[in-house]
């Protein structure tokens, strides 16, 4: 395997790991609005991903930055020919991140209200816009022979895309609903666990339109394998949330974003951006590589840098895995 090759399973394991735990992160914002019933209860799920939101955030960094140093044709290509989507992405991520820390620095109703609005909707956005970019990363652009996108961005509100990003705002939504009810107590642990119930049934019936589209498309039998392991942890995901097993369906949940990633990135190869005007056009894991000296060096880098951080972030995962719920909460003063 070359070492092309193993930045491209790496970088799909950045992007796993970002879904996965921003994933949660995306889907606790939105449910600020559809669980919560009133401050006190936002506040608890808030606070579930309050110590862990910005670590998660890490990985959409290794992830950008491993793409530009080892890709910097597919990097430049993407971001020039999504900028408006990615531009909408970055936006919401900073003026999420504000949100956490500034809507308690004042006690007003409407201030903190404001803030409140900030955290649903630069959720919501960013976790339906990052399924229409990597669904249309799949599908191909117009990328012409001098490796430039030359759509506009409607091109980019297709049929396959707008369904991916359904796809993955219902899926996060659920993984986030399924982590609420694991972290919390109380009320609202039982109506997070109800909520899961509605928005998994919801995710199924998206997820197999969008992957099995994905698969008639253009997929083979690694992607096919994927598709069946993305649908089935769904299912048991599901069941354990009905029985009250929520570590289990929490889980199942992840192993639904891990395997649906997955299939898309297996989809994807050896390609990294596919031109829809001619296929002698692609981007692929060869032509839009750094050289094997960069790689190399991005390799040793790696290879000592994410133990590291990943035993950091466990740790700090582990060290706020206590449940909490609104007794937990202090009076607003």
């Amino acid at each position: 395997m070359e070492l092309h090759d193993v930045w491209f399973v790496l970088i799909a394991v950045l992007w796993t790991g970002y879904f996965f735990l921003e994933g949660f992160d995306f889907g606790i914002g939105v449910l600020t609005k559809l669980l919560a019933r009133d401050r006190s209860e936002r506040r608890v799920l808030i606070n579930t991903i309050g110590p862990v939101w910005d670590g998660n955030e890490v990985w959409l960094l290794s992830a950008g930055g491993a793409t530009f140093a080892a890709f910097p044709e597919w990097y430049a290509t993407l971001f020039s020919g999504f900028y408006l989507p990615l531009l909408v992405i970055l936006v919401c991520l900073i003026v999420r991140g504000v949100a956490f820390e500034y809507r308690v620095k004042r006690a007003e109703e409407r201030w903190q209200r404001n803030w409140e609005h900030a955290i649903f909707w630069c959720s919501l956005l960013p976790a339906f816009l990052w399924g229409v970019a990597f669904g249309n990363i799949v599908r191909g652009v117009q990328i012409d022979a001098h490796k430039e996108y030359v759509g506009s961005v409607l091109d980019l509100l297709n049929p396959y895309a707008l369904l991916g990003g359904l796809v993955t705002l219902t899926l996060f939504t659920f993984h986030g609903a399924v982590f609420a009810s694991l972290k919390t107590l109380g009320d609202i642990r039982e109506r997070a666990r109800r909520t899961a119930t509605v928005l998994g049934l919801v995710t199924a019936v998206l997820a197999i339109g969008f992957l099995g589209w994905t698969q008639l498309s253009q997929g083979d039998t690694k992607s096919l394998v994927a598709m069946v392991v993305a649908v089935a942890a769904l299912v048991a995901g599901l069941v354990m949330n009905r029985l009250g097993r929520e570590g289990w369906s929490f889980a199942f949940s992840g192993v639904t974003i891990v395997a649906a990633v997955a299939m898309l990135f297996l989809t994807l190869f050896p390609n990294v951006m596919p031109s829809s005007l001619n296929e002698s056009w692609n981007l692929t894991v060869s032509n839009a590589s750094s050289s094997a000296y960069t790689l190399k060096i991005m390799t040793w880098c790696a290879g000592i840098a994410t133990p590291v951080v990943m035993l950091y972030q466990g740790w700090t995962y582990w060290v706020f895995r206590k449940r909490i719920g609104t007794q937990h909460i202090a009076d607003a003063h």
